[in-house]
């Protein structure tokens, strides 16, 4: 609402103004994640995925899920696994949000973790020797979520107790039990300070006179 009395454009749509708030960033857990991040994609890149296979011929392209597990070894489905598994650690680590929910971040962390393996994929069939695979999109996710629900629960945790928590100063906490003692004082003394000194007097309750012992003539 603002001076002259009309609503705003937010109180006349209905929406509300304030959300709740959002948790805090650490910049340097951030700054290491997406260093991290750049230097493992950079490695795949060029170790695995541009690199050409001197092959005499290549199996067709695969868009079966599961399909190729029957032809692959037990070391190349582990190798699938590990080759992006470190993303459930360094997306989380690239956010900086040390008091993220566990649900939401676990599903930010598989969206996109998804979309950098099909990405990948596609590059990767541009290269001599190698063929599309729905299966390994299939296999990098499973890593990554893995890894994100192995380890990120108890980093983030070990996180939150070791940020120092803030002190509040010495003035602040004085004030705050005056404020205190203020909010505390009975009402007659908040009246007799607003008014005159022989006002302030008449509204003093008066004590009730003591009975006397002596006997009436």
């Amino acid at each position: 609402m603002q001076r002259d009395g009309t609503r705003t454009r937010d109180e006349r749509s209905g929406a509300r103004a304030d959300t709740g708030p959002a948790p805090a960033v650490h910049r340097p857990l951030r700054q290491v994640g997406l260093a991290g991040l750049a230097l493992h994609l950079s490695l795949v890149l060029w170790l695995v995925v541009l690199r050409p296979l001197p092959v005499a011929w290549v199996y067709d392209a695969n868009l079966t899920p599961l399909a190729s597990l029957r032809s692959s070894s037990a070391w190349q489905v582990v190798g699938e696994l590990v080759l992006l598994a470190p993303l459930g650690v360094l997306l989380p680590l690239a956010g900086g949000r040390p008091r993220a929910p566990w649900l939401p971040s676990f599903l930010r962390t598989t969206g996109v973790s998804a979309l950098l393996a099909t990405g990948l994929e596609f590059l990767s069939s541009w290269t001599p020797g190698h063929v599309l695979n729905v299966d390994h999109i299939l296999l990098a996710v499973i890593g990554v979520a893995v890894t994100h629900v192995t380890l990120v629960p108890a980093l983030r945790r070990l996180v939150r107790e070791r940020r120092p928590r803030t002190r509040r100063p010495e003035g602040a906490t004085e004030g705050v039990q005056r404020a205190a003692k203020a909010a505390n004082a009975p009402k007659t003394s908040k009246m007799t300070s607003l008014v005159s000194p022989p006002v302030a007097a008449a509204i003093t309750p008066v004590p009730a006179a003591r009975a006397s012992a002596e006997p009436t003539p």
